[in-house]
């Protein structure tokens, strides 16, 4: 069986993000090269309409972000709240996606983690209507909340509590199957 290729998206930019520590600590408990990670979301120009037109070549990073989106089985997503709501360099990347299509039919998983205790729930609030409209596909379990992260997660990225590791265990073995399932259909 071919391992199938899931690509990680951290929609913080913080270089001591807990979201980048949370997606290396699901890392380390997959096997090898199966994540991997999208450029930098920061990396991407402000979404323009003008620059995305047929037959129009969009800038460098935008069809990096899209070929690495295009050639993963699954894409992970894991994302602080700001302002309650999605961080705009996240809103943004995806923004990118829409006429490419690149996310249609892909399996996704959304994680949302906060140092509050409520878990960055109004960010996963907006995030899955816009991945809804994406045409992603997210059957559960493709959703996780994660309050209070900074008790449950070290600095050196692993988990600190063994119910926060089995849910999102079950998590990834459910984004991992429907990965699976999608290379054999590609």
């Amino acid at each position: 069986m071919v391992t199938p290729n899931i690509l990680a998206i951290s929609g913080s930019v913080r270089a001591a993000s807990s979201n980048l520590n949370l997606l290396k600590a699901i890392e380390n408990r997959l096997p090898p090269g199966m994540l991997r990670y999208s450029i930098g979301v920061d990396q991407l120009p402000p979404f323009n309409p003008d620059l995305d037109q047929a037959g129009m070549p969009v800038p460098e990073a935008v069809a990096t972000f899209r070929r690495q989106i295009a050639d993963a089985d699954a894409v992970l997503i894991c994302t602080p709240e700001y302002a309650f709501g999605v961080p705009g360099t996240l809103k943004n990347a995806l923004d990118w996606t829409v006429s490419s299509g690149s996310l249609n039919e892909k399996p996704v998983a959304a994680v949302t983690a906060s140092p509050l205790y409520t878990g960055g729930d109004k960010a996963m609030a907006s995030l899955l209507p816009t991945l809804k409209a994406l045409g992603t596909r997210m059957p559960a379990p493709s959703s996780l909340c994660i309050p209070s992260i900074n008790k449950f997660l070290s600095a050196e990225g692993t988990f600190t509590d063994n119910q926060l590791a089995a849910q999102l265990q079950q998590l990834m073995d459910h984004l991992v199957m429907r990965a699976s399932e999608h290379s054999i259909h590609s």
